[in-house]
């Protein structure tokens, strides 16, 4: 006998990236970058992001550390589409323009 264990705070619908019930908009994902990017306690998390209840933000930290590898993966994938974007956009009217200023004031 198998038994599955449940997230308080957390939905998780097949095929889909695991986010908070009450905040559909913000996934595990989103609260585990600012673990790994900035070192941040849970504490610091909510201090930084007010919306978040404490209990929410243990949650998904929880469910990082039972399921790492899928939250992992789901970070490289965002992070390889945020490069590609990135490579293909056009530059904007303003960093054309700071970019002309350099090149005539060398």
């Amino acid at each position: 006998m198998t038994s599955q264990i449940t997230y308080p705070h957390i939905e998780k619908p097949e095929s889909q990236p695991a986010y908070l019930q009450r905040l559909p908009r913000i996934r595990v994902a989103q609260i585990v970058m600012d673990y790994l990017a900035y070192g941040w306690s849970v504490e610091e998390i909510c201090c930084q992001h007010p919306y978040l209840h404490p209990a929410e933000a243990y949650a998904a930290m929880g469910y990082y550390f039972d399921h790492q590898e899928e939250i992992d993966s789901e970070i490289s994938a965002e992070w390889e589409q945020a490069q590609q974007s990135k490579v293909q956009a056009t530059a904007s009217p303003f960093v054309v323009r700071i970019n002309l200023k350099k090149q005539l004031f060398r």
